[in-house]
Order: C-alpha cells, then structure tokens, then sequence
C-alpha cells in the first residue's frame, strides 16, 4: 500500500524533474551542426578553407566565428591564457628567429634549396613593401596560419580520429602536408619543404602542449627573420655560412 506521505514525495520528485528539464536551454542544433561533420558542419570547413582567398587573415576570423558560433570552447584550438605572456612571447621570438636561422644554414642547403628566396627577394632594400611584408607575416602568418593549420585542423581532426598517438602522429603530418602545399603556388618546391618542416616541428609542439600563443610569436619571428635576412639583402651570406 502507498501511503500518502510516499505519494507526496513522488509528485515532489516528478515537480522537480519537470522544472529542471524545462530549466535546461533548448538544444542548439546550429551549434550542433557547426561541430558535427554533415552538411553544415562540411560547409562550414570549405567556407573558413577558402576565406584567405578574399582577403588575409579572413580564415582565422572566420575560424574565431565559428568557435563562438558553434560553443567550441576556445582552448579546444589551442587559445589558452599562458601563464605569462612575457615568458610565451619572448619564448617564441626566441625560438623563432633562432629556428630560420636553423633552417636557412643548414636544413634548406641540405635539402638543395637556392640561397636566394626568388619569391620574395623584391622585398630586398625595399621600404615601401616593408608595411605589407609586415602585416602579411604578423596577422596573416603568425595570427592566420597557426590559427587554421593548428588550432582549427587539428581541432576537426582531432574529433574524426581521437586522441590516440597513432591519431595526433596522421594529423601532424597530414596538416603538415597541407601546410607545405599551401605555399607551392608561391614559392614553388622549396617553399613547400620549408613549410612542411616548420609544419611538423609546430604541429608537434602544439600536440603537446595544446597552446597556440607561443607558436604565433615563433611564426611571427620566423618570418620576420626571413624579412630582416632578405630586406637587407644578406640570403646568400647566411645561407653559405656553414656550406660553402
């Protein structure tokens, strides 16, 4: 038999139910789909893909929109606070020029590649490119790239494959992959080795430590180095240091 004390603490427990599932938001099938990989969500990767087509960096803000857009926690792309954004931003200064330097002694000559960048050495001696040549390689490098080859990607990945280290490795060398072909239409077969490298020695770093801050400033520096280097028109000097 139920007692009416028993039957009173039913109907409190069903009055509460009732009241927290209609206390709970309605389901975002937007945000929903902005994460998932159907219509939507296949859209939405072609759309952020093809924004650096209109105009530089549009790809990262897109990339930014759609985190907001879609609930995706920002430190699921790598935007996380540092613990010190001095220490982030000198490390990646320094790692930085200290890696073009790496690579324009000793991997790029063993790779075969010219001592002069042909690509960009209008850029030697000339001021009026200087602003330009700059905002490309701070927002559009630095900013652009490593929000979409390494936040957004690997985020997308990430959600395919899992988080196996057999996964992390496909998609480092995958995005790497990306990343070096990106740059085949200006700088041709060197270019694309370059950015391959810096693809997987940022893709692992950032596999590891799930921060993208100190690799903006390391590209950022990377590709001001490159400027310095080329602007005051010392490529092959550099590039012969070691190899003569």
């Amino acid at each position: 038999m139920v007692t009416s004390e028993e039957s009173k603490s039913a109907e409190e427990v069903l009055e509460v139910g009732c009241e927290t599932q209609a206390a709970q938001p309605p389901e975002d099938r937007v945000a929903a789909g902005l994460r998932g990989f159907g219509p939507l969500g296949i859209v939405a990767i072609l759309v952020i893909l093809a924004g650096n087509g209109l105009v530089v960096p549009l790809s990262a803000v897109l990339v930014l929109v759609w985190a907001w857009r879609s609930r995706t926690p920002w430190r699921e792309i790598g935007y996380v606070r540092p613990k010190s954004w001095t220490a982030s931003l000198a490390m990646g200064i320094v790692f930085g020029s200290a890696f073009k330097f790496l690579m324009k002694i000793i991997v790029m000559p063993l790779l075969g590649g010219e001592p002069i960048n042909h690509a960009f050495h209008y850029l030697a001696g000339n001021r009026a490119a200087l602003p330009g040549a700059l905002y490309a390689m701070i927002a559009g490098a630095g900013f652009g790239e490593e929000t979409v080859f390494r936040g957004y990607l690997f985020e997308r990945l990430g959600k395919l494959l899992g988080s196996s280290v057999g996964a992390k490795t496909v998609i480092v060398f995958f995005t790497s992959v990306l990343f070096g072909l990106a740059h085949y239409s200006v700088q041709g077969l060197a270019g694309v080795e370059q950015a391959a490298i810096v693809g997987i020695v940022f893709g692992t770093i950032f596999t590891m430590t799930g921060r993208i801050g100190m690799l903006m400033a390391a590209h950022a520096a990377f590709d001001l180095t490159a400027l310095a280097i080329i602007y005051w028109d010392v490529e092959s000097k550099v590039a012969h240091l070691v190899f003569h």
